[in-house]
Parts: C-alpha cells; structure tokens; sequence
C-alpha cells in the first residue's frame, strides 16, 4: 500500500482526537509531508516506541499507541494467567492522554492495571512493577527530547525495560494487528469503577522512597543545611519526589527554578531538556548566580537522568555524565569502605561508551567492572542475572554516560532521585573538607591520568536522513578506515557481526549481542565509537582520550571534534 493510500485512509476516518483530523487536512496534496508520516510504522525496539507526536504511523498518536499497546497485551495474556501492569507518565503532550489509552485497552484484554494518578519518575514505575508484583510496565515519555516528541517504554516483570528476544516477540504480535480493526477498548472510568484499573497509592510511592532513602551513604553528616541547592525538574516529572528525598534526609536549603517548577510539555525555557547540555540549564544558572548556590542539580521531564553544575572559584562549572559517574563511584567505594558495607566482589557495570577511567578506581578499590551495551536496560538485565544466583548484593553502582546512575537494586533503571540525594550528600561531605567537587575531579584526573570524552551528534532528519544514516554505517563496516584524524587503527570492534578485528585481520568473538555500532582504538590511547541514536534521527559519535596533560587532551579532542564536523557537515 503506498504512502498517499495509506494517508487517505486516514483522512477518510473519524478520529477521536480532533487535532489529528487538522493535520490530516493541513497536509492534503503536499506529498513530502504525507510521505513523512506515513512512509513507515514507528519501530518498536527494546527502547519501546519513540516519536514525534501526530497523525500517521509515523508517529506517535492515540491510535498507534493502541496498537502497541494491543499488542503487548496479546503478548502478556499468551504468557501470563491474570496479569497485571503498572503505568506512568510525564509532564509531555498528551502523556497523560496516552497513559489513559493504554490502560483501558489492557484493561479490555482482561489485564489488571495499576496506574499512578499523577506524573511520576520513570524509576518509580520500575519500582511499582516491582513491589506490585506486576508482569510488565509501561511509561509515556521521550526521556530528554525535544518538545515535539513522546514515547512508550515497556518494562517487563523484573523493572527492566525489555530486552532484544522480548521485543521481538511483542513485536511480532504488533504486526498482527490492523490499526483501526483489531484493537480492543474499554471506557477508562467504567474499568476504573470495576476496579479493572487502579490507582497506585501514596503508601507505594512512600515505599519507593523509603528504598531510596536507605540508599544515603552518610546519615549523620553534619551541616547539610549549609549546603545552598538549586533544583530545576525542567518542567517535568520530578519535582515530587526530588523535593521529598532531600527534604527527608536534612537539605533543607532547597530553591526550585519557578519557570520549570511547573510539568509543561512545551518547556518553553528548555526546547530541548536535556541535563547534558548547557542550554538546558541556562534558567537553573541564573537563579544560582542569584542565591549564591553551591550547587544546581537538574533532572530531564522522566527524572532518570540527571546533571549537575557546581559552583567552583566563583564560577559555575557544568559536570559532564561521564565526570559526574566518576565522582559517585569513587564517593560510593569510599563511604562503603568506610561504613564497612562493601560486598565481597564487588562489581560495578558500565557501558561500552562511559568512560573507562573508571576501570583504574575500580582497581584501586577492588570492584570488578561489566561493560554492557549502551542503554540502561542493559545494566538493569545484568542486575536481575545477578539476583537469579543470589548474588545481587555484590552490585554497588551502575553508570551510562548520558547522565543516568543508579546505586541500589530497588530498581532496574537508572534513577535521577536517589542520584540527586547522592550528589547532594557528596557534594555536602567534600564541603566540609573546603572542597568543590570540581577540586575532587581535579585530585582524581592527576591521580589516574586526564580523560576526555567528547560526544559528538550528527542529525539526519527524513527519509533521506536515515538512509544516509544506514549507509556511513554499512561503509564503515564494509570498508574500515585505516587511520582516524591520522592516528593508526589497531583494533576494531563490530558490534553488529559481534567480532574483533586486529589490524585488519585477525578476528576475535564479542561476548555482547549483536547491536549496530562500530568501535575502533587508535594508537596512543585513543578511542572512537559510532552509532545510530536508537531514539533520535542522530549518528552519535564518542571519542575518548587519556593523556597525562589537560591541555593535551582536550587539544587532541578538539582536533578530532573538528575532523568529525568536517567530514559530516
């Protein structure tokens, strides 16, 4: 069926939500837009769905969210008696409206709901599938997107996001489904009278803080009221329960930025909410700059991510992931040391694109690193591998580079309100010592060496955008550079085939799965890795340097920076 076939019998309908029928007609006769949106059905993954929000299967809208959710029901009543699913949602257009979607049709399939009844953290759900005892979960939210897109997480009975072989299977059960024809409903309120959908209770929310709480590494910490933080949920999800924890644990000298403090989805001072970046923050700085704050600590619209800009030599200095993972994890093996709660064989799990300075501090404190697949769900997988041999215990941090850490097992998700009372506890801890985090990173750097990571992404919006996408990678693959930015490649690693090549003939298995990115290690310490965004059009390319210089590594980074912008713009 071709694109405009397609759109007609769209157009052609009905639809219950009126804004869909609008864009239909603003569209009529303008193919490029009509191809757009209809060229292809969004692609479920192990990062669930993720789109921008309108009419077509391209995007993300109350039909194709029933569809997917239509077919995860058909999945979970094909493998589970009497199920039962957890939902939540965040702050972006019609999140809410889509939460409620997807409830009443698992309620039709007969599948027990349990749904917050506000905005809450993406962790918190990870936690209610848990403590529910749920057999899989859902969260509406594009994490850290801009303000045009939503998305659809799926978690499965361990408070992990699934996994390759799941998705396959709730994708296959996807693809049998016609959009408009085979999709059950049932009327939100009426399933909410018979109790078929039910709303999760403060005394579940309680609970989840309560396992985050325990989480605190330094209880008695002295002067945590003197410690001045700025906090910003940039319109989003995680004001709540940001605000209890810190309260809970003695911070008492806590300002909210008041243009975020409220859920928006159009985040009209943050286009694009991403913690990473320094444009996001730009709101939580001026209010720092104001108060005098020690410390700002931001968290992207679902709150699992977090980032951070300390106040150093009477300037604000933004952390990256990478710099903020570093500090937690040496923080974390210090306190543990010191309270006498570190495990026996300790280990600690990364991803392949975080930084390996964490590797000599992992040795200096006795952890075993795992390196996993980029994506979280990947370290929440290894966590549950861990608890089916009794030996979860022996986990004490998780860390991606992209803002995202957990320290406990109350979740199978990176976690940005146990981070943010970590951060602020470390933060309080080294203060008292007359130290900034920023002095901590620094004694860190000349300790093991100066480690930059840059990461570097290039948009490719369309059809075309993707197409040129999925032929650099083929290329690359095909035909690997011998040299990067006139530095020798000495090894290359293909995820995708899941092989090692050693000077571009011997060949080595990678234990990893299969995943479409391409690493290669250059002489003198260099590293480059590129891959496809799995939830953005974007090629994302990461380069990582190790000198025993600042100023050479961040001259060797910048140098590759600008090879990289010039071979793609």
């Amino acid at each position: 069926m071709s694109e405009n076939e397609k759109y007609l019998i769209w157009k052609n309908k009905q639809l219950v939500d009126p804004d869909l029928n609008k864009e239909l007609d603003s569209i009529c006769n303008k193919s490029e837009e009509i191809n757009d949106r209809f060229y292809k059905d969004l692609t479920f993954g192990t990062g669930g769905l993720r789109g921008i929000i309108g009419a077509g299967t391209n995007r993300i809208n109350i039909y194709t969210i029933a569809k997917v959710t239509q077919g995860l029901a058909n999945y979970i009543n094909k493998k589970f008696l009497k199920a039962k699913v957890a939902i939540a949602y965040d702050s972006r257009v019609k999140s809410e409206l889509f939460a409620k979607e997807t409830a009443r049709v698992l309620a039709a399939n007969k599948i027990k709901v349990f749904m917050y009844k506000e905005l809450m953290p993406t962790p918190a759900l990870s936690f209610a599938v848990r403590h529910l005892k749920c057999q899989a979960g859902v969260v509406i939210t594009a994490s850290h997107n801009p303000a045009e897109y939503n998305g659809y997480k799926v978690y499965g009975d361990d408070g992990c996001q699934i996994t390759t072989d799941t998705a396959c299977a709730v994708f296959n059960e996807i693809n049998k489904i016609d959009i408009f024809n085979d999709t059950k409903y049932m009327d939100f309120d009426t399933a909410v009278r018979e109790k078929s959908i039910e709303y999760i209770s403060e005394l579940d929310i309680k609970a989840y803080l309560d396992a985050v709480n325990e989480l605190s590494l330094n209880k008695n910490l002295k002067n945590k009221e003197n410690l001045s933080i700025v906090y910003t949920p940039l319109n989003g999800s995680g004001l709540k329960c940001v605000s209890k924890i810190l309260k809970m644990n003695g911070f008492s000298n806590v300002k909210v930025v008041s243009s975020q403090e409220k859920p928006n989805g159009k985040f009209p001072t943050c286009p694009y909410p991403n913690p990473e970046v320094k444009e996001a923050l730009q709101e939580g700085l001026k209010l720092c700059e104001k108060v005098n704050a020690d410390i700002l600590i931001a968290t992207d619209p679902d709150c699992d991510r977090v980032g951070i800009a300390i106040k150093h030599k009477n300037e604000y200095k933004i952390l990256s992931g990478n710099e903020v993972g570093i500090l937690l994890f040496d923080y974390i093996c210090k306190m543990r040391l010191k309270n006498k709660t570190i495990p026996i064989n300790p280990i600690a799990i990364k991803t392949i694109v975080t930084t390996n300075m964490i590797c000599p501090i992992a040795q200096k404190y006795g952890v075993e690193i795992l390196d996993v697949l980029t994506g979280f769900k990947f370290i929440g997988e290894q966590i549950t591998k861990l608890e089916k041999i009794g030996e979860d215990s022996r986990f004490i941090f998780g860390f991606e580079e992209s803002c995202g850490y957990l320290s406990g097992r109350h979740v199978r998700d990176k976690d940005a309100v146990n981070t943010s009372l970590l951060i602020c506890e470390m933060a309080s801890f080294y203060l008292n010592q007359n130290l900034t985090l920023v002095d901590v990173l620094n004694k860190l750097y000349q300790e093991f060496g100066y480690y930059k990571n840059v990461l570097k992404s290039y948009s490719f919006l369309g059809v075309a955008g993707f197409n040129k996408m999925k032929t650099i990678m083929t290329q690359l693959r095909e035909n690997p550079p011998s040299s990067i930015n006139g530095k020798k490649v000495v090894h290359i690693y293909d995820y995708l085939n899941r092989i090692k090549i050693f000077n571009n003939y011997d060949k080595e298995k990678i234990s990893l799965p299969s995943a479409d990115v391409l690493k290669f290690e250059l002489i003198d310490n260099i590293s480059i890795i590129i891959r496809p965004s799995g939830t953005e059009p974007k090629l994302k390319i990461y380069i990582s340097i190790v000198t025993k210089s600042k100023y050479k590594s961040e001259e060797l980074a910048q140098s590759y920076c600008q090879y990289f912008d010039n071979l793609f713009y």
